[in-house]
């Protein structure tokens, strides 16, 4: 059995032991293959740690950057509590109405809002709004942002609030110095901004799985 064979198995397996999927996120990850959405959820375990961290942090409200086919934003919005809600923002339309479509389907609609556009468009706005402080930030967007929307991710939060940036590793590209891809120097430098701000305490962690060899970082805002 080969490496990837051997950590695929092993997904399979905690997925089927203590990450089961259900009928909304199969129909979720079926709906994204149906409008051809590139197939890059997150994995059920990561769904259920995203789930996890956030019920541990009593997060009532919820921000999320890069929503592709709402796999993601189920499992979150799924921790809320009642009267929480979830923002997460979606480039592109046609993954948010897949998202929108797949959320409704899950019986979250009353609790998350999908919005269109840019990023970093769409942050400052929240901002504006006083949409803020988050209790919890998941970022899993276009890499080469990453330091962008960890500034973003700090300017609306508070202490105690928690930042997790999806995909760090780059398939171990992330730790080749030489390497000029913009998404992995968007990641370098997010995670060095997470170990040089003061108000942050973060760490990174590599996994492997049916993602193949990928890791997130995770980071406290503490003041």
């Amino acid at each position: 059995m080969s490496s990837s064979d051997l950590w695929n198995a092993v997904d399979d397996y905690f997925g089927q032991t203590v990450a089961p999927s259900d009928p909304a996120l199969d129909a979720a990850l079926a709906a994204s293959d149906a409008a051809g959405l590139p197939q890059i959820a997150v994995s059920a375990p990561l769904g259920k740690l995203l789930q996890l961290l956030a019920r541990i942090r009593g997060a009532a409200n919820i921000l999320e950057i890069g929503t592709l086919g709402g796999y993601s934003t189920i499992c979150l919005a799924r921790a809320l509590p009642e009267g929480g809600r979830l923002i997460s923002l979606e480039y592109d339309p046609r993954h948010a109405e897949v998202a929108r479509g797949n959320i409704a389907a899950a019986g979250l609609a009353d609790r998350v809002e999908v919005r269109v556009g840019a990023a970093l468009d769409s942050l400052p706005k929240l901002k504006d709004e006083g949409a803020g402080p988050f209790d919890l930030v998941f970022i899993d967007a276009d890499k080469a942002n990453n330091p962008h929307y960890v500034r973003w991710a700090l300017d609306l939060s508070r202490p105690g609030t928690l930042i997790v940036v999806d995909n760090v590793v780059r398939g171990g590209r992330v730790g080749d110095p030489d390497n000029q891809d913009p998404d992995v120097l968007g990641t370098r430098a997010a995670l060095e901004l997470i170990a040089a701000e003061p108000r942050l305490d973060g760490t990174a962690v590599q996994t492997v799985g049916t993602k193949g060899y990928d890791g997130f970082a995770l980071a406290l805002v503490t003041g």
